[in-house]
């Protein structure tokens, strides 16, 4: 652990940015100047340049002030200068310069993020000077081992199909055409039930015996349909002329009852796929919607349906359950899981990794569903980027005072 707390020491606490002069490079040892306008100073033993990336207002651009080793301006005219910003995973901005007012502007957007590892290149009066610096913000390195021990899990990012719903709540009932009165064909008196509520019965299985009142002989009623017994009023001794005798209900498929307000009615319609789920997300299935009601209940409320399969009895009558109502599947050409979304100086982030190397990726987001986010810039397709445990490096990273300076 010393040792990894070693690493982000010199990680973060070392200097920004490094004097050089032909060639010189002592980043790990020296205080980096400010320069007048509150930029990074390189010097030489000629030549000062000042550092800066202005980004008030308009995209951050790099912008240079020359001046002599007594701190007097330098045309910027006089000077002709490259910059290579190396980021991680390989990528390598080259930046040319011209002369505007009193620096030297580069003609590349410093996207974000500004997390690089620096060479300037510049000459003047014949001279040529060199510096090489690191300039890191939203980064920081990990050994294997706790990363494996942190539980960090990364994905790769790419295409997805994204599945827009809009969330509406029901309750499970029977089907209307699968529930059985049973009624007696002849009247008489009931000599025995042989069934109790809740019992399963198979289509033809006896439910009672009646004594037919006119002729004195006895009958049995059976099962319209299989299925399950869900009333049964009727008792021995009783007469047949009572209405419903028993009940049977065909609970191999239910319905789903569904209120829809009138936002809901404004973008669902007849046919879209559901998604219903109990309210502990246990169980889930997908149907489609097969009635709308043309009218409101209660001047607010519209009845809507689907049917689902039900044959282990997951789904209950009386079960109140949520339906996400398919509105559009969507394919975008990147996504990210929103697990691994997290805020960096106030812009949404994801923990790009490169071995090692963790670094935030600032991402511009689309459209979403219940578990990826599409990106429609700021990160590369195939990037490996954190899913899981990404809020320890944003905490690692704020812990040793990553900053955003120029």
């Amino acid at each position: 652990m010393k040792s990894y707390l070693f690493v982000l020491a010199l990680l973060f606490h070392m200097p920004l940015f490094a004097a050089g002069d032909h060639g010189h490079d002592d980043t790990a040892h020296e205080a980096t100047p400010e320069g007048p306008r509150g930029g990074k100073l390189l010097e030489s033993d000629e030549l000062n340049l000042e550092f800066t990336i202005f980004e008030s207002g308009i995209p951050p651009e790099l912008r240079i002030y020359p001046y002599l080793k007594d701190g007097s301006a330098l045309k910027p005219d006089e000077i002709t200068m490259t910059v290579s910003l190396n980021r991680t995973g390989g990528q390598q901005d080259l930046i040319d310069f011209n002369a505007e007012a009193d620096y030297l502007l580069g003609d590349t957007v410093i996207v974000e993020p500004h997390s690089f590892d620096v060479e300037v290149n510049a000459s003047y009066k014949g001279g040529d000077y060199h510096w090489h610096f690191e300039s890191y913000e939203g980064r920081t390195e990990i050994p294997p081992r706790l990363i494996e021990l942190s539980e960090i899990k990364t994905e790769t990012a790419g295409p997805k199909t994204l599945t827009v719903t809009n969330m509406v709540y029901g309750i499970i009932s029977k089907s209307e055409d699968m529930v059985f009165h049973v009624h007696a064909p002849y009247a008489g008196i009931v000599q025995s039930v042989d069934v109790e509520t809740g019992d399963k019965v198979k289509k033809g299985q006896r439910l009672l015996t009646v004594l037919n009142q006119q002729n004195l002989q006895t009958y049995t009623v059976t099962s319209p349909a299989s299925g399950e017994i869900t009333l049964r009023p009727v008792k021995r001794g009783d007469h047949t002329d009572m209405g419903t005798l028993i009940e049977v209900s065909d609970l191999s498929s239910v319905w789903v009852e569904m209120s829809m307000f009138p936002q809901d009615i404004e973008i669902i319609s007849k046919g879209m796929p559901v998604i219903i789920s109990d309210l502990h997300d246990e169980h889930s299935v997908e149907s489609k919607l097969d009635y709308l009601s043309p009218q409101m209940t209660g001047g607010h409320i519209a009845r809507a349906r689907a049917t689902i399969a039900n044959p282990n009895g997951d789904w209950r009558p009386g079960m109140h359950v949520m339906a996400k109502v398919v509105i559009d599947r969507v394919e975008v050409a990147l996504a990210v899981k929103r697990s691994a979304l997290q805020t960096f100086r106030n812009m949404p982030v994801v923990f790009a990794r490169f071995g090692n190397v963790f670094e935030v990726r600032m991402v511009d987001l689309g459209r979403q569903d219940q578990d990826y986010v599409e990106v429609k810039s700021g990160l590369k397709q195939g990037s490996d980027y954190v899913t899981h445990n990404s809020y320890l490096l944003k905490a690692e990273i704020l812990k040793d005072g990553a900053s955003h300076n120029h």
